[in-house]
């Protein structure tokens, strides 16, 4: 690293027998991991990253291999210790464990907040863009200088001094209260206790899994909502249990949210921006807030009739089984889901319990990932006796003609303190090192209906919908093989993109028999079951389409329109919205959705991105449809144009190449059944 100009950094290393001391491509002993173990390794990782820096920053002529090339190193190495010490604090069943990687992360988001505003370090890249070796860069190369420059600018490296200071502390204070946030969602273990008369309606299965001595005690979590709100035959208890829902962690997180908007506020105040969403989508395909309004205010017209229709379908079923056949009341929101359910078992004979049966997790697994090696060209080698943070966690290795292309864990089903949510995490970006390229790691955190001593692990058709989108974003991860570790994610609001297209095919019926039998019976998959799914798969798609662009709203709302002299109650705000929109009454008195939400948590500006891939995400699944789902070429050429490019090329150049011509909505419409 230009050595004639300086001493050459020598890099402490960790203990020998610490688990994160391993070889290139050599898998963590996650098994042996312990609070001592993640407090070395962030602290050696901190270490070596400062003194590397201090040595970028000493350099007389900085080059793209002693300056860019290893900031990327750099870089890589703290996402590495960042990402490890963060999904450790959310899956690990060991309270210090936990405790270690929550506060290893922290020191390391305090680092990259320091890193990213050091103006001596930004000026070296600076001095290297005006070079001539900068002006002879081509393609994802010059790409990476100008994004990261452009990074920096968005991390504070051109505030005064005093403004500087602010910067850091506001985003300290911001990342402390979105971890308070979610282990106060993540610990609430709040629990519905039922009666044989509250249990009325609810699957016989599920009702055993959750019986005790007198009656019921069923789990408030996701993978207990469906069979709960779709099937309990009392409004009351249904009632009962979305508040109980709709209030994990609101004792302390309606506080916390209130300082969150207002701190992310005045940090894009400081910034130069009018508010956070204008500061947060500068550096997505959106842009700005203009263009996001505009997108959510088109799919809100176009959704409006349908969903209007909806209720109105929902409301006649209401009545024909309560008998108050004039009864021109508001449906109650939480339902909503249970009429739609009658609806699916009596005029379209579908029934989502029944269809379990044919959905064992470990079938859908097998079947996913033969459909997934098949269409993309890879090869998924299960590694026996791994080292795993929980006996229920599964590693496997991915290959491609013999040739190790990554490694991914699956941690499936839920336990006390772990993040209860579902995600495709990654936990090493693919890079070239000196020793070689350095393979990417993922894990699959899920929290699907767990297995137990009678039945297997039964998944919906929804629940198998979550399991290809987040199984997506593994293979993703698997796909990029790019240079530079720093261009191993997209834009934000694409990557739910590269997920969501797979959902599609479990829809096709060939797919989803080839691994779809029945648990007991090994039956496949009725079709005309299939057929009946596939006929009602518009039900009440326009309410939905409305509650996800109502979720929209409120989150473009909390940092797009807030106000520091009028501060949003966030429970008005519900209100308000719904009154917009003109659908329906969605707000449930005495709820606090926003105090159990992740997205507006660690992900605000967000939740329009899901209706912004899936838009793209429809879009390319034509070409699929085109030439077959399991054409292989397509799928080789998805994988090498839109899973493998990270963010080394303009992403809607890269779409449009895929598709042969510009984009659109037409195939977003047509699936919602709104053509």
């Amino acid at each position: 690293m230009n050595c004639s100009e300086k001493k050459e950094v020598k890099l402490i290393e960790l203990s020998a027998d610490n688990s994160f001391n391993v070889a290139l491509n050599v898998p963590v002993d996650y098994a042996k991991v312990s609070g001592k173990s993640i407090e070395e390794y962030v602290d050696v990782t901190l270490k070596n990253a400062e003194q590397a820096v201090e040595a970028i920053k000493q350099i007389k002529t900085p080059t793209f291999e002693n300056t860019v090339v290893e900031g990327d190193r750099i870089t890589s190495e703290l996402s590495k210790a960042s990402n490890n010490a963060f999904m450790l604090y959310w899956v690990s069943p060991d309270s210090l464990v936990r405790a270690k990687g929550l506060e290893g992360y922290q020191k390391l988001s305090s680092y990259f907040t320091s890193m990213g505003s050091d103006n001596k370090l930004f000026k070296q890249y600076l001095i290297f863009s005006e070079s001539e070796e900068y002006k002879q860069l081509k393609a994802h190369r010059k790409r990476l200088v100008d994004d990261v420059i452009e990074n920096f600018k968005q991390s504070g490296v051109n505030l005064n001094a005093e403004d500087l200071e602010k910067y850091k502390k506001l985003i300290d204070e911001i990342n402390n209260l979105t971890t308070q946030y979610s282990t106060n969602m993540n610990t609430a273990n709040e629990v519905l206790v039922l009666d044989e008369n509250g249990a009325k309606g609810l699957p016989e299965a599920f009702k055993e899994k959750y019986k005790k001595d007198k009656g019921y005690e069923i789990p408030v979590q996701n993978s207990t909502s469906a069979p709960v709100m779709s099937n309990a035959t009392s409004s009351d208890v249904r009632k009962a249990f979305t508040t109980k829902y709709s209030n994990r962690g609101a004792d302390k997180n309606l506080v916390i949210l209130d300082s969150l908007v207002s701190k992310r506020y005045q940090l894009a105040k400081l910034m130069g921006y009018s508010s956070f969403a204008e500061y947060n989508l500068k550096p997505k395909m959106a842009k700005t807030p203009e263009t996001v309004w505009k997108f959510i205010d088109g799919l809100v017209a176009e959704s409006k009739e349908k969903a209007i229709n909806d209720l109105e379908v929902l409301k006649q079923i209401r009545n024909k089984e309560l008998k108050t056949p004039n009864d021109t009341s508001e449906v109650n929101p939480w339902d909503l889901g249970y009429y739609k359910n009658q609806i699916l078992k009596t005029q379209y004979k579908v029934d989502n319990e029944r269809m379990r049966e044919y959905l064992p997790m470990n079938e859908c697994l097998a079947g996913m990932f033969e459909l997934y090696q098949e269409l993309l060209g890879l090869e998924f080698r299960k590694m026996e006796n791994a080292s795993v943070w929980h006996e229920e966690v599964e590693a496997y290795e991915v290959f491609e003609n013999g040739k190790l292309k990554g490694r991914f864990y699956l941690d499936l089903f839920p336990r006390p303190n772990k993040e209860s949510w579902f995600y495709g995490v990654p936990l090493t970006n693919g890079r070239m090192t000196n020793e070689g390229y350095e393979v990417p790691v993922s894990m699959l955190l899920g929290n699907f209906t767990r297995p137990t001593d009678k039945l297997p692990s039964l998944l919906s058709h929804n629940e198998l919908s979550t399991l290809f989108h987040e199984f997506g974003h593994i293979v993703e991860g698997m796909s990029y093989n790019g240079e530079f570790s720093t261009q191993g994610n997209s834009k934000a609001d694409f990557a739910e993109a590269m997920s969501q297209i797979f959902e599609n095919w479990i829809f096709d019926y060939d797919i989803l028999s080839s691994f779809a039998k029945h648990y007991e019976t090994g039956e496949v998959f009725p079709k005309d079951m299939f057929d009946s799914m596939i006929s009602a798969k518009n039900v009440s798609s326009g309410l939905g389409a409305q509650g996800s662009l109502r979720r929209c709203i409120y989150d473009m709302n909390l940092y797009d329109k807030y106000n520091p002299e009028t501060p949003f109650d966030t429970d008005q705000l519900w209100r308000d919205i719904d009154k917009q929109m003109g659908v329906m009454n969605s707000y449930i008195e005495g709820t606090h959705t926003q105090a159990s939400w992740i997205h507006i948590n660690t992900h605000p500006v967000y939740m329009y991105g899901y209706l912004w891939s899936e838009v793209f995400a429809q879009d390319m699944f034509t070409v699929f449809e085109k030439n077959g789902l399991k054409d292989k070429a397509t799928g080789l050429r998805y994988r090498n144009l839109i899973l493998s490019n990270g963010n080394q090329r303009d992403i809607l150049e890269a779409v449009e190449e895929f598709l042969g011509r510009p984009s659109n909505n037409e195939a977003y419409i047509k699936s919602l059944g709104l053509e």
